[in-house]
């Protein structure tokens, strides 16, 4: 009797301590359609939920298959159940026991296009019961294939004015933050380049890249490109042409004015400086008649008084 009796303790408690594991609601969310580039990578976003906040990472077992078909695996642990075609082409990103399941795929293929859900195992055991399955197939993602890669967009100001900052940034959207697409320019240095990651909306992302420069006069009517490099080699590109308005200035005008009337004041000077020479040569000469006239005179009065 005692020993049914500790028995039936014992059932009890591994019911009270099981019972939120199987009774819980266990609930997926998942980006249901995201855009993936041929031959680059995509990072499908996924978390889930159940009744228990934090379960053990040791415990929990991560699977990503195709549709309803959940043998086909495009992800689990062993390499070695997973199909074929997807063999090192995915990894788990999240951590289980934070309750986060989100996925990589590189190398996308033009077939790659799913759908992928998500299956979780709670081990109990040596074996995994089947009430410890949770596939959520209703919770799934579509890939829409791309093969030619996102264009950059650039956003200038509206005019670039000379000695003057300039800005001008480019970004392109994405759905692989674990690569994220490398942005360069045709000019600048890395400290006139800005480079912000963000997120848009689940599972899509925009790397952004701005780009801040002085102008000058030989920047008038010269390309600036911003190229955006991916993952898994391919690139694609976006260029503007930079119109760059001149400084007002009136040097045009003042410059020829200075010379002309420093020229101007320059003669005046001269004619200034001839005319009082003049004047006085003239002075000297007027006086120096009249020294010989005197002269003269008193030379014939002399005469005169004599004869």
């Amino acid at each position: 009797m005692e020993n049914e009796r500790k028995m039936m303790m014992f059932c009890l408690l591994l019911a009270a301590i099981s019972s939120p594991v199987f009774t819980g609601e266990w609930k997926a969310s998942v980006a249901k359609n995201l855009d993936a580039l041929v031959t680059s990578c995509v990072v499908i976003p996924c978390s889930f939920t159940h009744a228990i906040n934090e379960l053990p990472h040791s415990r929990l077992r991560g699977i990503w298959h195709r549709s309803t078909e959940k043998e086909q695996r495009i992800y689990h642990e062993d390499q070695t159940t997973i199909l074929e075609n997807f063999h090192s082409r995915t990894r788990l990103l999240g951590n289980l026991g934070q309750c986060n399941c989100t996925l990589e795929m590189i190398e996308i293929k033009d077939h790659d296009n799913g759908p992928y859900c998500f299956r979780v195992e709670l081990i109990t055991g040596t074996e995994t019961s089947k009430t410890d399955k949770f596939s959520f197939v209703d919770s799934c993602v579509n890939f829409k294939m791309i093969t030619e890669p996102p264009k950059p967009t650039l956003i200038p100001p509206k005019t670039a004015v000379q000695g003057h900052p300039y800005t001008i940034t480019c970004l392109v959207r994405h759905t692989c933050p674990s690569h994220i697409p490398q942005l360069t320019w045709s000019r600048g240095t890395a400290e006139e380049i800005l480079e912000v990651h963000r997120e848009i909306h689940q599972g899509t992302w925009e790397a952004q890249s701005t780009l801040t420069f002085i102008t000058e006069e030989k920047d008038d009517h010269t390309d600036i490109t911003c190229t955006a490099g991916f993952f898994g080699g391919r690139t694609s590109t976006e260029q503007l042409t930079l119109y760059v308005k001149r400084t007002e200035n009136y040097n045009h005008i003042i410059i020829p004015a200075v010379v002309g009337i420093g020229t101007a004041v320059i003669f005046a000077g001269l004619c200034i400086f001839m005319m009082k020479k003049y004047k006085n040569r003239i002075a000297e000469l007027q006086s120096q008649e009249g020294t010989v006239w005197n002269r003269l005179s008193r030379l014939s009065r002399r005469r005169e008084v004599s004869t």
